[in-house]
């Protein structure tokens, strides 16, 4: 999970750095319109520079809401297993949580029906869950 939003957000980055360069914010250089490619262009260049601006504008935006909502996620599946570490009834080491738009799955062995309890509740009251999926299974002689 970790490795994702590291690799999210190092693209989100990368994003925001090309979409710099070509747009010049990062150049030392400053360029006078010619006049005369100006004159020939017209109104279509004009226009069609300002589709392209929206284009990447679009982009940029969708890009930041999908890394606020890895951040997010991570943020929220950081919280549970933090909650479980520190419960002596959940051995956290055992569980995997995974979170995917507020929705948290718990997964791996547990050793009784009273962690499964406690580990699920410990997700279900952490502030920013929707909904809690249980894929933990009961080891073998309990």
């Amino acid at each position: 999970m970790i490795r994702a939003l590291f690799r999210l957000l190092l693209l989100v980055i990368v994003l925001v750095a090309v979409a710099g360069f070509f747009l010049g914010w990062w150049s030392n250089e400053v360029t006078l319109p010619d006049s005369s490619a100006v004159a020939t262009a017209g109104r279509a260049g004009a226009e069609r520079a300002k589709e392209v601006g929206s284009e990447i504008s679009d982009k940029t935006a969708a890009a930041a809401k999908q890394a606020k909502e890895a951040i997010s996620d991570g943020a929220l599946t950081t919280k549970i297993k933090a909650k479980m570490a520190l419960d002596d009834t959940v051995k956290a080491l055992n569980l995997n949580v995974d979170t995917v738009n507020g929705v948290v799955t718990i997964s791996g062995l547990v050793r009784s029906k009273a962690e499964r309890e406690r580990a699920l509740a410990l997700a279900r009251e952490t502030d920013g869950v929707r909904q809690v999926i249980d894929r933990t299974t009961l080891e073998a002689g309990r």
